[in-house]
């Protein structure tokens, strides 16, 4: 008997799990997990801690090129000499690419006033960066010191 009730043939009961459904929703929570988690840590405010750190010794005798941001925002360029007029970032990477083909290697230093605004510094490293310093060191205070 072949009937539609007949049990004899055929088929077997399948012993797999089907986990394309499992798949499609990990990809959907992968996604909403892309998305929302540079939301998370935009806008918060933090106070960044002070440290004693050691200062760096120098490996040459030549002076590092200081660039500096006031509380202002004005710019400044120094290379051992104590010239404090304000410059434009146009003539801060016009000077650094100058100075740098004269003396490749020289150390180059970012000094901000601790009352500017971050925008200002990184501003400042872009331009150095695009002037062609691949390594800026930061100048900073030890706790307690004058800002």
């Amino acid at each position: 008997m072949h009937g539609p009730f007949n049990r004899g043939g055929g088929r077997k009961p399948m012993g797999e799990i089907n986990v394309v459904p499992f798949i499609d929703v990990m990809l959907v929570l992968l996604v909403i997990f892309m998305i929302t988690a540079p939301m998370m840590t935009q806008g918060v405010q933090v106070d960044l801690p002070q440290v004693t750190s050691e200062p760096i010794e120098s490996t040459d005798d030549s002076d590092p090129i200081i660039a500096t941001v006031d509380r202002e925002g004005r710019f400044y360029l120094s290379i051992g000499e104590d010239d404090q007029s304000p410059i434009s970032l146009d003539e801060i990477a016009d000077r650094v690419i100058i100075l740098l083909e004269r003396r490749p290697g020289t150390p180059v230093l970012v000094k901000g006033h601790k009352d500017v605004g971050y925008g200002a510094v990184v501003t400042l490293m872009s331009t150095l960066q695009v002037a062609g310093v691949s390594n800026v060191g930061l100048i900073s205070e030890p706790p307690g010191g004058e800002g």
